[in-house]
């Protein structure tokens, strides 16, 4: 059997495990990244599975991520929640890191929401803002789609004209202003980490069209549009990286930061969710 065939195979497997905790089929998938973990707070009649129960699914490391996934209804629309992502800089594989949205896929989910914690390069952007992803830059260096496709899975070579969802983006941008969050239009370019970057890669990295940096979210999306899934992403900006006055960072502000943005995000997302039930 063929490395794209047994990668199907196991992502049926881990969607079996999920259809025997759950008979629901989600509309929408949430990667509960940094600003995002406390929305699984908000699904109703949940049915919660640890990653250790589902074949495939790897633990994080990272402390502020949950290793569980969630199955419930979210503002009335049929949701499954992956409570803590992994991160290319601990080691884990593109497989591991994105297996969770294959999984969604093969559950039913149409639409993948993915978030997490960025560092700002738009002088305009603020700490504690949102920012509504428009676009991203690939620079991890790494691709999860290298290797043998299965068209099973998705195209040999899915098109990225526009792999964030532009009806989702507005309605997002909408709500945004409806609750007065302070939330941009943007591009997020993905780096390995876990380094914090130099001034001059974050001059670069400003210079090629970003406004945030973060180590995560492009994998999953990248996968997401392979699988079909409509995509919308969010990023919390936790802090400055502006080269002509930059700072160390302190990951304990960064973190305190993501989580007094986490009302806003979760917000924005159950409201989504909530205009999508009624459609």
């Amino acid at each position: 059997m063929s490395p794209a065939s047994l990668l199907r195979e196991r992502v049926e497997k881990a969607a079996a495990v999920l259809r025997k905790r759950s008979p629901l089929r989600p509309r929408v998938a949430v990667i509960l990244g940094t600003g995002l973990g406390r929305l699984a707070g908000e699904i109703r009649e949940p049915t919660r599975v640890p990653y250790a129960d589902v074949p495939g699914l790897v633990a994080p490391t990272v402390e502020t991520h949950a290793g569980e996934v969630v199955l419930g209804s979210l503002a009335g629309l049929p949701a499954v929640c992956f409570q803590g992502r992994l991160h290319f800089y601990e080691g884990h594989s593109l497989e591991q890191i994105t297996f969770p949205v294959r999984v969604a896929r093969e559950l039913g989910a149409e639409i993948l929401v993915v978030s997490g914690a960025s560092g700002g390069m738009n002088p305009q952007h603020d700490r504690g803002d949102l920012l509504l992803i428009e676009d991203h830059v690939n620079f991890m260096g790494v691709n999860p789609l290298i290797g043998p496709n299965d068209e099973a899975l998705g195209p040999r070579f899915p098109d990225m004209a526009a792999p964030y969802d532009r009806d989702l983006l507005a309605r997002l941008e909408r709500i945004a202003i409806a609750e007065g969050i302070r939330a941009h239009r943007g591009v997020y370019v993905a780096v390995a980490g876990p380094n914090l970057e130099t001034r001059a890669e974050y001059r670069l990295l400003r210079a090629i069209g970003a406004d945030v940096v973060g180590m995560s979210v492009v994998p999953e999306v990248l996968v997401g549009v392979h699988a079909g899934l409509r995509v919308v992403g969010l990023a919390v900006i936790t802090d400055l990286c502006l080269p002509d006055a930059l700072k160390p960072a302190k990951i304990e502000e960064i973190i305190e930061v993501a989580n007094a943005a986490e009302p806003k995000m979760t917000r924005l997302v159950s409201r989504l969710c909530g205009e999508l039930a009624q459609r």
